[in-house]
């Protein structure tokens, strides 16, 4: 069985949920006896940005074999202005405002498209929903198509062009029945071949330093969180959570981000911003947090949350994030917050509480390992997509491509 995977970025240099689950899948999958696995991505590793950094062609990683194909142009001003007309009403936007949203978000690859109307593979995986090389891909593509939507309830899942690309689509793979169910309200695919398989979490890798330390913060406890540092992650609106905490409960606890800056570090003494950092540092840094916080309301999977959980670490989520309250309410093992009174609450309890907070983090590890082992998590993956390929595709109802725009101010990141 060949297998191949679409996605607008890939590698282990990619900080991005979609991607990494992608890339997560595919590594498990070219492992497994009889399968065949090709991932088809851009040259890119901006996502902001577009611009052509890595080299065209095949490649190994992993045991996966990659091709990467020039994006067409990079991503251009235009599209901010865009994206705010359309965000007033995406409902109300013509087909020819969505797709020109879908081409202006990018990446646009016409040899990618190219290379998954000619593929031999038997079925194609394209994730996540939200870019042009997925709209692209499902048009163009002569064997079944199964999509990873990686959906949360924003703006763009409301365009007219995504309603025709998931009504193409062969079958689903859904992180959460949280999302199950958006998409399913949105856009009634409940008729399609279906599955909600989540991800596995690799054990950690930390190599036992404290946390603190690596932090520079002297041995002092502190909230984590892990991933993009943006405001688009709910990233500002929890440092000033944090900021407005610490002047009412002056103490040692500190805040740690941790993942690639979107903008500007907080500059405040109690808030540390890391950066990238290496695996290893990473699973330190989380071990040895009094509690992970994903700020985030936008997510359909969030890894984090289940890392944190293998780590021995409660989570706080926030609670207009579907996905991480599924996980919390189906684990018993995290806290959720929907002003600032109840992070204060929240972190409160944790902080001075470290038996109510081992007793959540082991509710997490608990439903972790029972839900999202990897062995039994490929097996039914497997399991699913040959369903899908026994249905054959269906036929595509809409098979123009994306234009092509290269008109414009090329976008260039402030930070």
């Amino acid at each position: 069985m060949k297998l191949v995977f679409v996605t607008p970025r890939y590698g282990p240099s990619v900080v991005g949920g979609a991607e990494t689950a992608a890339r997560m899948l595919a590594e498990r999958m070219a492992a497994r006896p009889g399968w065949q696995v090709e991932v088809l991505t851009s040259c890119a590793q901006d996502h902001l940005t577009w611009e052509n950094v890595e080299p065209a062609g095949r490649s190994d990683l992993a045991g996966v074999s990659v091709r990467r194909f020039p994006t067409a142009s990079r991503r251009m001003r235009e599209y901010f202005a865009l994206d705010g007309q359309l965000r007033v009403a995406p409902g109300a936007a013509t087909m020819a405002q969505s797709r020109e949203w879908v081409a202006r978000n990018g990446p646009l690859c016409p040899d990618l498209v190219d290379a998954v109307a000619a593929t031999d593979a038997d079925v194609v995986a394209c994730y996540p929903y939200l870019f042009a090389t997925t709209v692209d891909a499902v048009a163009a593509s002569p064997v079944p198509v199964v999509m990873h939507p990686a959906a949360h309830d924003e703006m763009a899942l409301y365009l007219r062009s995504f309603r025709r690309t998931f009504r193409d689509v062969d079958g689903f793979v859904y992180h959460t029945r949280a999302e199950r169910r958006l998409v399913q309200r949105v856009f009634g695919v409940g008729n399609r071949p279906q599955i909600e398989l989540g991800l596995g979490v690799d054990p950690p890798s930390g190599t036992g330093r404290s946390g603190s330390e690596l932090l520079g913060l002297g041995g002092r406890p502190y909230l984590c969180y892990l991933g993009r540092v943006d405001s688009h992650k709910g990233c500002t609106m929890l440092a000033e959570y944090f900021i407005r905490y610490k002047d009412r409960h002056p103490g040692d606890l500190a805040l740690a981000f941790v993942g690639p800056l979107s903008g500007p570090a907080v500059d405040h003494p109690d808030i540390v911003s890391t950066g990238m950092v290496s695996e290893a540092d990473k699973w330190d840094i989380l071990a040895g947090a009094t509690a992970m916080v994903s700020s985030s309301a936008y997510e359909s999977f969030s890894l984090v949350v289940l890392e944190a959980w293998t780590a021995g670490v409660p989570v706080v989520v926030n609670a207009a994030c579907e996905a991480t309250m599924e996980h919390c309410r189906r684990s018993g093992g995290g806290l959720w917050f929907d002003s600032f009174r109840t992070f204060e609450a929240v972190v409160e309890r944790l902080a001075g509480t470290p038996d109510l907070a081992a007793a959540l983090a082991a509710a997490g590890r608990a439903y972790t390992e029972r839900f999202y082992a990897w062995p039994a998590l490929i097996e039914r993956y497997a399991s699913y997509l040959d369903q899908v390929v026994a249905r054959g595709p269906r036929a595509r109802l809409w098979t123009d491509r994306l234009p092509v725009i290269t008109s414009g101010t090329p976008y260039v990141r402030e930070d």
